[in-house]
């Protein structure tokens, strides 16, 4: 069963990572850029939707969003060390791989109702080149259960930062484009919940084409 979160203390150890290490990193060592922060609800429950190509990804797509964003996180990265309390600290939720996990749908909707945005790969799981080839359902379904609108964020370049057989992060330029919200399903029926999500993929890729 989730635990339940005191909000203020997890909202000051977000920032305080945030500020500390991640937008340092972002900024100057991985040359961030960031376009359309406009489009950003400050206000309200908002599910942002992206792809997804490295473990850099989470942090990097809060920091650029401006708001906090709790993610699904697979429940093995909570075993590690440092690493389970840092992604903890900063809005990670676990979700089973592989099966329904009707915890982390109702930690999604938690987090929403707390003030948090709700992050979630569209693909499930990370791409080799950060594209989108098969979307699935579950930010689409969170949106739908918590009436809350989409937001489609593309990630560019960060399938670069770790080199295969490398443990160190490359200083890799790395550019983060936000699309305009798309609003909720109206329900949570299947064929709806597809168009919506392929509604997604389209902004993700149409932002992603632009590249740097």
């Amino acid at each position: 069963m989730t635990k339940s979160r005191e909000p203020f203390i997890s909202l000051l150890l977000y920032h305080l990572f945030k500020w500390s290490i991640v937008n340092p990193t972002l900024q100057v060592y991985l040359r961030g850029r960031t376009y359309g922060a406009e489009n950003v609800p400050q206000q309200g429950p908002i599910v942002v939707v992206s792809n997804h190509a490295s473990d850099f990804d989470p942090p990097i797509l809060s920091c650029c969003v401006g708001r906090p964003v709790a993610y699904m996180a697979k429940e093995e990265l909570f075993n590690i060390p440092i690493l389970g309390q840092a992604i903890q600290a900063y809005g990670a939720y676990p979700v089973s791989r592989g099966a329904a996990d009707r915890s982390a749908i109702r930690s999604a909707l938690q987090y929403l109702e707390n003030g948090w945005a709700t992050g979630v790969f569209l693909e499930g799981t990370r791409t080799p080149d950060g594209r989108i080839t098969d979307p699935k359902l579950g930010a689409a379904l969170i949106a739908a259960k918590a009436k809350a609108p989409l937001l489609p964020v593309s990630l560019w370049g960060t399938h670069k930062i770790f080199k295969q057989g490398s443990a160190i992060p490359l200083p890799v330029p790395i550019t983060v484009r936000i699309g305009e919200v798309i609003a909720a399903p109206s329900s949570t029926n299947r064929d709806e919940l597809q168009a919506v999500t392929q509604q997604c993929a389209t902004a993700i890729k149409a932002l992603h084409d632009l590249g740097r």
